[in-house]
């Protein structure tokens, strides 16, 4: 997407499941097309470490950095698409 000659790149607002509040809220607040909120989706960790190393064939973790942390301590966590 290009704004004024500039490129703009598409956010992610995940928000806590606990958090339906914070949810309507950003929601609002980040109402373009250039932002989505979402309810964090994930229930536990999909795959347990034992089992990946073993059969799994990548070798590293696809993720650029864990959300995990902000989701805790903040209720909800921004990435770029």
């Amino acid at each position: 997407m290009v704004y004024g000659g500039r490129s703009v790149g598409r956010l992610l607002v995940i928000v806590g499941r606990e958090e339906p509040a914070r949810y309507a809220y950003l929601r609002h607040v980040f109402a373009s097309e250039t932002v989505e909120v979402i309810v964090d989706r994930r229930r536990e960790e999909r795959r347990r470490r034992e089992a990946a190393t073993a059969f799994d064939k990548r070798r590293a973790e696809r993720r650029i950095r864990s959300i995990t942390q902000d989701l805790h301590s903040l209720g909800w966590a921004l990435v770029r698409r």
